[in-house]
């Protein structure tokens, strides 16, 4: 009798046992994975996904290579500074646009260039038709800021409120400059911020 009890209860245990193994043996690690290999970073677990960029692709009118990055997408220097300055700054450079706000963003800019050109042609560089000029391609005369830039010029910024947040750039008396962003990353809106950390 005690033997056959021995038996029931090692029977009932076997389930548990089996899927106690299989449980157990359940992990991460695929066919060409090297176990235990340090490889300098860490693994990311499984289930967690890495932040991506969306693609850029070309945009209409946009030849098909790549186009250089704009002064709203790059930094300055890349030789990293030994004082931590780009580092501690880094809160003042736009975010870069990318996919269909990018190309939203360029088709903004084209409309701003349009618009100013016949300003810049005349030599009319006063801040109050700069600001005209863009309250006529529909944006908030409260979002549109123009300012004198230096003695022969004038810049100018404008808060879209939608993707592209921003259009900021200048004209002057060779050329007008304008580019898109989509705000600061400790900011608000288009205006930089004036503190980080």
């Amino acid at each position: 009798m005690t033997t056959l009890r021995k038996t029931r209860a090692r029977l009932g245990m076997l389930p548990l046992t089996v899927m106690v193994l299989l449980t157990a043996g359940c992990g991460t690690q695929r066919a060409g994975d090297t176990a235990g290999v340090y490889r300098g970073s860490h693994p990311t677990p499984t289930g967690m996904s890495t932040p991506s960029t969306p693609a850029d692709f070309p945009c209409r009118g946009e030849s098909p290579k790549p186009a250089a990055p704009t002064a709203a997408a790059t930094s300055g220097s890349t030789v990293p500074p030994s004082d931590h300055y780009a580092e501690n700054h880094g809160f003042r450079v736009p975010i870069p646009l990318h996919g269909q706000s990018r190309c939203d963003g360029l088709t903004a800019v084209g409309r701003v260039k349009s618009a100013l050109e016949p300003l810049r042609q005349r030599g009319d560089f006063a801040p109050d038709s700069v600001r005209s000029a863009l309250t006529g391609l529909g944006y908030s005369a409260g979002k549109v800021q123009a300012y004198q830039d230096g003695s022969a010029g004038v810049g100018f910024l404008i808060d879209i409120g939608a993707s592209p947040w921003c259009v900021e750039g200048t004209m002057s008396r060779d050329v007008t400059k304008a580019d898109a962003f989509g705000g600061y990353p400790d900011g608000t809106g288009c205006e930089p911020p004036s503190g980080g950390h």
